[in-house]
């Protein structure tokens, strides 16, 4: 095709590293930042036929690797609502990193466009950003290269967290609509969140100084563009691991994924009893809060704790409104702790539904919902309100002024809200509202209910494609009657539970497990991954902690 007449001259510049086969999840392409470079130019051609399948509407680019060493990086489509790549499309990615040659990439391009039906005279637009780490610019000049052999028409936002990102496509592809977004600019984006963030909080006693982790990634320097913006006694914050410049701090000993694995405070981080903190991860899309209570022990506020507090002012805010039909619901996975599930179950008695790990699978189910709460327990997480639900406030028609507020709170809510994706700075407003409406600490937050004892292992297997799971990855479906046993050593233990699911990256398995005391959790948890090793194909030498 005359279109693709420039791209083998392009790809001889990025050769595929041999021996190497990438493959697209739900983080996009993830591994060391200096294999990228091919995979990265063939995203670029990639964005161009997604946006063309999509009649010129505009495609995301971010490059990022998240959570992730500051070796490591990555890259990921994002689809014109601002939502993750549709999941048929991934198979497109894997095929196109793994061409061998550069025939092969025009040939697997000239595939996808004929099995789409893609009009290739349309225009493509495609914008595109990056984190901070130090093969960022390598690799977006590889991704330019890829926009330049189909000519389309590209934006660089420069860096920016990966919501901004994410933000950004849906402003651009809702303009002018009645779903207009928002203006589709850093200052748009402070706007937007800033001022809703003031309308819900006008008039309450202002909060005490927020201290945040920003992992030294690209949610430093954005969430001081944040808090000028906002520029309010509302919002004071004290930036810590702010360091973008110097080379190997990205994530380390910082960062939400740190805190919640580790279960303690930061590096950089002298915490105070009654003092609010919280941290990002190296993109800004995670968010975890923590505190100190009076004897000075660390206390955590994961994804879970967020989810039910969120869960919960809505669905006090929903019942006020008085508006018919209109609910809340709350998505999880297999991971979120046990007693969040039994809260939002029994105490706020709201419907609660699992779905797979990876925010995807989450982001579908909640849109099932009116309005739907989801978050992973490492918090990355957000809140839809589906068009049903939007109909239903359009038409509400108060009848006391405390129904008005409550409705006007509602549209508040979701103009604070970051509907496409997981937004560290968003949630972070969000949680703020939620406590300085109810002039709540972090303490009274968290004695809504008491996390169960739980623990998370790695078991080294031969081959993890032997491990299968069904009902949303709790239940193993092979290898046969390794379920049976597990149910078994789980029923010893009081509130017992534990499931193995693979790991979506390398040879290994997760091991999750909880019961009501540290040592039958530990119990458990170190019994099943001993019975995974030994009859489910463990590598290498047996753990001696195993049972």
């Amino acid at each position: 095709m005359a279109v693709f007449e420039n791209v083998s001259q392009y790809s001889a510049k990025h050769p595929k590293p041999a021996g190497i086969t990438f493959a697209y999840g739900t983080a996009g392409f993830r591994t060391i930042g200096e294999t990228l470079d091919s995979t990265v130019f063939r995203v670029g051609l990639l964005a161009a036929l997604r946006s063309q399948s999509k009649q010129g509407k505009v495609i995301g680019v971010m490059i990022t690797a998240s959570h992730n060493h500051e070796r490591d990086n990555g890259i990921k489509l994002v689809d014109p609502m601002g939502e993750m790549l549709q999941q048929s499309w991934e198979g497109y990615c894997s095929e196109m990193a793994n061409a061998e040659t550069d025939d092969q990439v025009v040939q697997v391009l000239t595939s996808i466009a004929q099995a789409e039906g893609i009009d290739l005279s349309v225009t493509p637009r495609v914008v595109y950003a990056r984190d901070t780490r130090p093969s960022g610019p390598m690799l977006q000049a590889a991704l330019e290269d890829g926009l330049a052999a189909l000519a389309v028409d590209a934006t660089n936002y420069g860096i920016v967290t990966t919501p901004q990102l994410h933000y950004f496509v849906r402003c651009l592809n809702t303009a002018g609509t009645p779903a207009a977004y928002g203006e589709p600019t850093e200052a748009g984006y402070y706007e937007k969140y800033g001022q809703a963030f003031l309308r819900l909080v006008d008039g309450r006693p202002t909060p005490t100084t927020l201290y945040i982790d920003a992992a030294n990634g690209v949610g430093a320097p954005q969430v001081r563009k944040l808090a000028a913006a906002i520029n309010s006694p509302y919002f004071n914050i004290d930036v810590r691991n702010c360091d973008t410049e110097t080379l190997g701090k990205l994530n380390i000993d910082c960062g939400a994924d740190y805190v919640k694995s580790n279960q303690r405070q930061p590096v950089g981080m002298t915490m105070q009893p009654g003092a609010r903190y919280c941290s990002f991860d190296g993109d800004a899309d995670r968010i975890v809060y923590y505190y100190a209570d009076e004897s000075g022990a660390f206390c955590l506020l994961d994804g879970d704790k967020i989810s039910t507090l969120i869960a919960t002012y809505l669905r006090d805010l929903v019942s006020t409104a008085g508006v018919e039909d209109l609910e809340v619901g709350v998505v999880q996975t297999a991971y979120a702790n046990g007693s969040s599930t039994s809260y939002i179950k029994d105490t706020l008695q709201l419907p609660t539904v699992f779905a797979k790990t990876g925010v995807k699978h989450l982001h579908h189910e909640a849109e099932k919902m009116s309005i739907g709460v989801y978050f992973e327990a490492n918090g990355h997480g957000t809140v839809l309100f589906n068009t049903r639900a939007v109909a239903k406030l359009q038409a509400a028609t108060p009848q006391t002024p405390a129904q008005a507020d409550a409705i006007q709170r509602l549209w508040n809510l979701r103009d604070l809200i970051n509907e496409s994706v997981g937004d560290a700075m968003a949630d972070m407003l969000l949680v703020e509202t939620i406590l300085i409406c109810k002039d709540w600490t972090p303490a009274q937050w968290d004695a809504a209910y008491k996390d169960m004892p739980s623990r998370l292992l790695k078991v080294v297997v031969a081959d993890r494609n032997l491990f299968k799971t069904t009902n949303a990855e709790q239940t193993l479906t092979s290898p046969p009657n390794l379920q049976s046993f597990i149910d078994s050593l789980a029923a010893k233990f009081p509130r017992g539970r534990s499931f193995v699911r693979p790991s979506g990256t390398e040879d290994a398995v997760r091991v999750y497990a909880e019961a009501a005391t540290c040592a039958d959790c530990d119990q458990l948890a170190y019994s099943v991954a001993g019975a995974v090793f030994d009859r489910a194909g463990g590598r290498g030498e047996r753990p001696a902690e195993f049972l």
